[in-house]
């Protein structure tokens, strides 16, 4: 598939917005900025909310593809989850569906399935198919984006790539994201690769580096083309000094999704 020319990536004023929007142009895509805050050194970026469907539906009139990072990205109220990560959503995909949008690259996440007890030892890694176990209303949510991601493909032929997304960070920050890492330059990698494969349909990828921690299968997000060229591992040995290995016993250690399984503390499971 042709490498869309304008992409409309949503959440441009967060984290990884602002990390995806010094990277992507580099593989030749015009970026259309969307985010509910003005997003820093981009006067032309679109200021709105994802819960105002006539705003979202002229912010994605015209583009080729979509990024869609917007959302609350922690945990929060069910309320607030419901309006930003649900409803808005939606909102985005029905715009979509409405302009002839037909690719979307969904920012999911690890916590779709934080629940997940983490590989240990010669334990194989964790397939993409794993079931989905959400270990927050943020979590919940990402799920919700994956199978309204299904819905829009089987019914309206709106193609998605939803990236499961670890964390996406210019250095990894503690021992347990030396496993869920994603560079920021891997994280161009994969979007440019979740843009440009042909024949998605819904395709559902992990998204981190080729680090050697790693938890979870990459099978299906090499399968676009994806090649990843970074490795935690160059973190490790300052990381282990400072906090030491992952303990088994710890909740925030055993599962994937970490501290997020603790919050509210519901141990065991």
């Amino acid at each position: 598939m042709p490498a869309p020319r304008t992409v409309l990536l949503t959440g441009a004023a967060g984290g990884l917005g602002t990390l995806m929007r010094e990277l992507l142009p580099q593989y030749g895509y015009e970026l259309r900025l969307f985010d509910m805050r003005p997003a820093e050194g981009a006067p032309d970026a679109i200021v709105g909310d994802l819960g105002d469907r006539d705003a979202v539906r002229e912010a994605v009139r015209g583009v080729d593809a979509v990024v869609h990072l917007a959302g609350i990205s922690l945990e929060a109220s069910f309320e607030k989850i419901l309006k930003a990560n649900i409803e808005g959503t939606y909102n985005l995909y029905e715009a979509a569906r409405e302009e002839g949008v037909r690719r979307i690259v969904f920012a999911s996440s690890n916590h779709a399935v934080g629940y997940t007890p983490r590989p240990q030892g010669d334990d194989p890694l964790i397939p993409i198919d794993t079931p989905r176990r959400p270990d927050t209303f943020y979590g919940l949510s990402k799920c919700f984006g994956e199978d309204l991601a299904q819905l829009y493909w089987d019914k309206h032929g709106v193609e998605t790539v939803s990236v499961r997304i670890g964390s996406c960070f210019p250095e990894p920050t503690s021992v347990r994201m030396l496993s869920v890492w994603m560079s920021p330059a891997d994280g161009a990698r994969l979007f440019h690769a979740a843009l440009t494969a042909e024949g998605v349909g819904h395709t559902v990828v992990y998204g981190s580096s080729a680090n050697t921690r790693l938890w979870w299968d990459l099978g299906s997000a090499r399968a676009l083309g994806y090649e990843p060229e970074d490795d935690s591992e160059i973190f490790a040995e300052k990381l282990l000094a400072e906090q030491g290995e992952l303990d088994p016993a710890d909740p925030a250690h055993a599962c994937l999704g970490g501290n997020f399984v603790t919050n509210p503390p519901i141990w065991p499971h």
